[in-house]
Order: C-alpha cells, then structure tokens, then sequence
C-alpha cells in the first residue's frame, strides 16, 4: 500500500487473489493439506521444506510466531499426537500450516474443511489490514470477502491435488513489499 500498488478495493482484492492462487496462500494450503496426508514422523521434514517456502524473514516470524502459538494452545486445551511429534521442532520453526494440517488430521477434521478454513482465515486476514489501511469501509471489506470466496474455494481444489514436490509459488512484488515492510520507518503491523 505504501508503494501504491494496492489503493482501493479492486487492487486490494486483485492482491489478495494472487496470493491465494500464486504465492504464500497456496503454498500454506498445500503445506496443510500434506501435514495432514502425513504421519507424525514425517512432519519435522515437512515442516523444513515449509520454513524454506517462507519468502522473506517478515512472512517466515508471522508463519512461525503463529505456528509456535498454535502448538502451545493445542498443547494446553486440545492435546492430541500431532502435537508431540511436532515439539522434535524447535519452536521458533514451527510453521503455522503444517501445525494446522497435522492437529486438523490428529484431531478427525476434514482434509478439505480443514484446508477451506485455512483458506478462509488467510484471506479475511488480508481483507482486515486492507480495511485498516488504505482505508476502506466495512462493506467494502466484506464484498472483498464475498469475491474471494470463489478463490479460496479453486485454491484449496488445486491445492488438494498439489504433491509436496509440486509446490511452487510466484508473487515476486508480495515479497518485494514485505522485504520493504521489514524496514519501513512506521509500521501499522508486523506481518
């Protein structure tokens, strides 16, 4: 946004697509769907090709602060066996998609509900910070929302079908924009 590249709701939504269908929102709905395809000894090498998939130093401390909190909440209110299998990683490594993936699965949820959600919640998240900073009004961020539902609905099918040597990603300017981010002298979030 600071750059102008996203400034109204059309570019913001276009943005947010690209992510979900071309960088780190597909990469993560893979990564999730192949945590739950996994068994539990499998995960901590998952979760290394994962780390490696986060673009820039800003997206992998927002993919594995969120991961490392995940892990202690499960941990704490909903243990299960994917947890244990996960605390061979260290804990800043952790990476958000696989914890979902592997507690979803060790948990009896859906693959694809649980991958849909993933979809969901990445997406409404974007939509919140572009509600919050170009600005735009609620009912702008939520006809966002609506229009993303379609998006999020072929990421997660294409995702589904994506083998973990399979997974790429290609949103050169997203990265480009968070390397940007990481030294940008007013931050409204740390990514």
């Amino acid at each position: 946004m600071d750059a102008g590249l996203v400034s109204d709701a059309d570019s913001a939504r276009d943005w947010i697509e690209t992510i979900m269908m071309a960088g780190g929102g597909f990469a993560d709905l893979a990564f999730v769907a192949a945590a739950w395809d996994s068994e539990p000894a499998e995960l901590a090498d998952l979760n290394e090709l994962a780390l490696a998939f986060q673009g820039t130093a800003e997206i992998r401390l927002e993919s594995t602060a969120q991961g490392r909190a995940f892990c202690l909440v499960t941990a704490e209110a909903w243990p299960c066996g994917a947890i244990d299998a996960l605390q061979e990683i260290p804990q800043d490594e952790i990476v958000y998609a696989v914890v979902v993936g592997a507690v979803a699965r060790s948990h009896g949820i859906d693959r694809g509900e649980a991958m849909l959600a993933y979809a969901h919640a990445f997406a409404a998240n974007l939509v919140s910070a572009a509600v919050r900073l170009i600005p735009l009004g609620q009912t702008d961020g939520q006809r966002i929302t609506a229009d993303l539902m379609t998006t999020c609905i072929a990421a997660v099918e294409r995702a589904a079908s994506t083998p973990v040597d399979e997974i790429s990603m290609s949103t050169p300017m997203v990265d480009i924009a968070s390397m940007k981010h990481e030294h940008q002298y007013t931050r409204l979030f740390r990514s």
